[in-house]
């Protein structure tokens, strides 16, 4: 008898138990606040967008409790306002749009990590790279995560930052005084990494966890991209990308559990502003094209114009005239400057050469960051095209270096690739038939080509005769370029640490181009530039050998 009424007092106790955790889930989800979160990515200086984005937020805010913003990375880099400053103006607007979370980019690392750090203490919301870390040494030298409390609900937001960018920006401030790397992205340890922080995220309380990816994606599949992240990971309730610049509304990735995570990005320089909505019955992500929205923020527009007004008397004053667009992109609107000869690579690098005096000189595709259109050109025109502040220097290499430092750069073509070579003062062909045999270290570095070139028939300008002879590998040549190749080893060009340098204390790429439209060109450039001169050529065999 005792047994049958203890049985049935604990048959209430769990019925009652059972319909007060139902009530509490019900409400829980009927009391569900919706979340939005706006997000951009590559920004790359365009800082029109930001009094468009606040002004977006704010309006949002007039219908839901709880708003965001977010940024992927790559906006302190790509336009003079972030080169004049070093990113300080674009660090002060973004404070104004107020944002929940901030991933670095790759381009975030161009101003040096030095400065980097400067800006993050300048910055009302601490930069994210969850990868980025002192080799062995597994806490992220950045904070690797943040969690954002939108009443009851907490997000997590995990940053992700390229490996590419040891290579891909200014290498020697991962390095010691040795030369030795000492700072890792973490390439060979990345999804182990990435999960690491995940799991730390849902172990601190949070709810959705979602990446703010500074890696990339690939329409092909043919290379390691973000999707590759999502596969080898688990946890993931979204993934809001950067890097490729690609334009992403919304598509679904399995990840490693057979769970469902949204992808999608923006594209670059605020072509789109994207929202993500979280309700009780589940995510969402749509891009809204930014130049179609109207509103601004009336305290943002005016800190931008107030900028605008203090950088314009140097940005707007006029260097020059051409009579020619000087391309990025073809007709199409596609990018070409990193996989194809374009004329405005014809000026920079003839600029380079000519200005210094040197047999040859080359510019890299991925330093070409914007093209010069027909009509005035102003200071400000040429440092969108070099807003990077490279300094010029100039070394004697021999001619095995020349041709190393060529096939890196056609190591992935016809694919982008930044390190294209742009050349003056030599011409040269490429048997695209040849796979690439370059071979790299574990950190991208140059250690050699083990099988036939792709890059055959380098010629060299004689200056003397304006003959083109046949390269010498065992030749000496004098080479201009900039320390990011040169002494820093960017794009992985470690064959430079042979070269000879002959002066690192040179002008700065910008003003190496104004000087060569101004003294050389006599402000004017011409015809002579409409259309690629034909230093590349691509073939599919050795015909012309």
């Amino acid at each position: 008898m005792k047994n049958k009424k203890l049985v049935s007092i604990l048959l209430c106790i769990c019925i009652v138990l059972c319909v007060t955790a139902s009530a509490v889930i019900f409400n829980h989800y009927n009391s569900f606040e919706p979340i939005v979160i706006l997000y951009e990515n590559d920004v790359h200086c365009e800082v029109s967008g930001y009094s468009k984005l606040a002004a977006m937020k704010n309006e949002l805010l007039n219908t839901y409790k709880h708003v965001g913003v977010v940024s992927c990375g790559d906006f302190v880099q790509g336009g003079t306002l972030g080169a004049v400053s070093k990113g300080e103006y674009i660090i002060k607007i973004m404070n104004k749009v107020g944002y929940d979370a901030i991933a670095l980019g790759n381009h975030e690392f161009d101003y040096q990590l030095a400065r980097l750090n400067e800006l993050n203490e300048l910055s009302n919301t601490s930069f994210l790279s969850c990868n980025f870390t002192r080799i062995n040494d597994d806490s992220a030298y950045f904070d690797p995560y943040v969690i954002v409390s939108y009443g009851r609900t907490d997000v997590a937001y995990v940053g992700i930052t390229t490996p590419d960018t040891i290579t891909s920006t200014n290498p020697s401030q991962f390095m010691n005084e040795d030369g030795e790397v000492i700072y890792t992205f973490n390439n060979n340890r990345l999804y182990e990494v990435i999960q690491n922080n995940i799991d730390a995220a849902k172990s601190a309380g949070a709810d959705y966890v979602i990446a703010l990816s500074h890696v990339g994606y690939s329409e092909s599949g043919d290379i390691d991209d973000v999707t590759d992240i999502i596969e080898n990971t688990d946890g993931f309730d979204a993934v809001l990308d950067a890097h490729s610049h690609s334009v992403i509304e919304e598509i679904t990735v399995k990840d490693k559990s057979g769970d469902d995570v949204i992808l999608s990005s923006t594209g670059t320089k605020f072509e789109h502003i994207g929202k993500l909505t979280i309700t009780k019955d589940g995510l969402d992500t749509q891009l809204i094209k930014t130049q179609s929205y109207e509103k601004t923020d009336p305290l943002t527009y005016a800190l931008i114009e107030s900028i605008n007004n203090d950088y314009s008397q140097l940005g707007n004053r006029k260097i020059g005239e051409t009579a020619i667009d000087l391309n990025t992109h073809n007709e199409n609107g596609d990018r070409i400057v990193r996989n194809a000869e374009t004329n405005l690579g014809n000026l920079c690098s003839d600029a380079l050469r000519i200005v210094t005096g040197t047999d040859i000189s080359f510019v890299n595709g991925g330093g070409l960051r914007s093209m010069i259109k027909a009509g005035d050109i102003s200071f400000n025109d040429i440092f969108s095209v070099f807003p990077f502040n490279n300094q010029v220097v100039t070394a004697e290499i021999t001619g095995q270096i020349l041709l190393d430092m060529l096939e890196m750069g056609m190591m992935n073509y016809p694919n982008e690739d930044g390190s294209f070579p742009h050349a003056s003062g030599v011409t040269f062909s490429v048997n695209s038939n040849i796979d690439s045999s370059v071979k790299l270290d574990e950190n991208g570095f140059f250690t050699g080509v083990d099988g036939d070139y792709r890059v055959y028939n380098v010629k060299i300008l004689d200056n003397a005769t304006g003959e083109y002879l046949p390269l010498e590998l065992d030749g000496k040549y004098i080479i201009s370029g900039f320390n990011y190749f040169i002494l820093d080893y960017g794009g992985g060009m470690s064959m430079f640490k042979d070269a000879r340098i002959i002066d690192a204390e040179g002008v700065l790429d910008v003003e190496v181009l104004e000087r060569y439209i101004v003294d050389y060109l006599n402000g004017v450039i011409g015809n002579e530039y409409s259309a690629p001169q034909g230093r590349i050529t691509f073939t599919d065999g050795y015909s012309d050998r």
